[in-house]
């Protein structure tokens, strides 16, 4: 059947590798893993669950920032005969992997305060507030690296958020051995490690969701694919649509791609495909549009997604 396929244009320039903030990165992730083995080491000899808590949490900070670097060099790679999107989607995969990552280490920071829950020692408060104090300077630190740029890229501000949280977090602990030092209280550094899991669980509920959403192609937030659909059916000549899918190719909020199939007899120039791709864009922040332009219906009807254009609309452009 006769058709024009547009892949309408856009640059698909590549990120530079590694991204604008390698160095933030790079410092980052040597501070919080050099503190991770003092603070682990520290929580041990001091008998502190909520040292050992926060420890678990620093350490897949660690990861987080690893992958998220190791993901921002991938997407900065030039697209291959194999990999002809690029390694962008290494965004998403890492994202997936940081949020595995993250609840494992809850689940096994959970099971050792249980333990310290039902078999309270004395904790060493001294160690605990020095320790605690020392994260948050680290943190802080670090969440000021990534400060001038978690404004504009979602990667970095999710560094920027994570990394102000645990300087929080680390205020918790002090505050907690502050009080069991005062009170000789050893059950409540466990009922505070418990208390910081529970803040760190349902914090981080909101990362696994979104990327499970993005590993499964999901439409992204803030698109309403209804009124894309009808978008598209406004445009002169159109008369149906389907297979309409939107997806975002990376963890980036600027890489949102579009696929769809219309049917407009006579076929379309380039003039008009280029005009639906600036409107896709100006109206849905849509970057990738490919849009395959049918002049017919298909011999055996609509198979998916399929919607016709109001009569009036579909009179009007004859």
């Amino acid at each position: 059947m006769p058709h024009d396929h547009s892949h309408a244009g856009h640059a698909h320039a590549a990120p530079p590798a590694g991204g604008k903030f390698s160095a933030a990165f790079a410092l980052g992730i040597g501070l919080n893993l050099a503190f991770v083995v003092v603070e682990a080491i520290g929580g041990l000899w001091a008998n502190s669950a909520a040292l050992l808590s926060d420890a678990g949490h620093n350490l897949s900070d660690v990861l987080s920032l690893a992958l998220a670097w190791g993901a921002a060099w991938l997407a900065g790679r030039p697209a291959t005969a194999r990999y002809t999107f690029g390694y962008r989607g290494a965004t998403i995969q890492a994202a997936l992997l940081n949020a595995a990552l993250l609840y494992g280490a809850l689940g096994f920071i959970l099971w050792e305060t249980i333990d310290h829950l039902r078999h309270p020692e004395p904790v060493k408060t001294g160690a605990v507030m020095l320790l605690a104090g020392t994260g948050i300077a680290i943190n802080g630190f670090t969440a000021w690296l990534f400060r001038a740029g978690q404004k504009g890229d979602v990667n970095v501000r999710g560094a920027y958020l994570h990394m102000l949280t645990d300087a929080l977090v680390s205020l918790g602990v002090v505050v907690g051995g502050a009080i069991t030092h005062f009170t000789g209280w050893a059950w409540l550094d466990p009922i505070i490690s418990l208390g910081l899991l529970a803040v760190i669980a349902v914090g981080s509920w909101g990362l696994l969701r979104d990327t499970i959403r993005l590993g499964l192609q999901a439409v992204p937030d803030g698109i309403d694919l209804e009124k894309v659909r009808q978008f598209m059916l406004s445009r002169p000549g159109v008369q149906s649509l389907h297979d309409l899918h939107i997806w975002s190719m990376s963890s980036d909020g600027h890489d949102t791609a579009l696929m769809a199939h219309l049917v407009r007899p006579g076929g379309a120039d380039a003039a008009w495909l280029a005009d639906l791709s600036a409107g896709l864009l100006r109206e849905f922040h849509i970057h990738h549009s490919t849009v395959q332009v049918e002049d017919s219906e298909l011999p055996d009807g609509c198979r998916s997604g399929c919607a016709e254009a109001p009569a009036a609309v579909a009179h009007a452009h004859h």
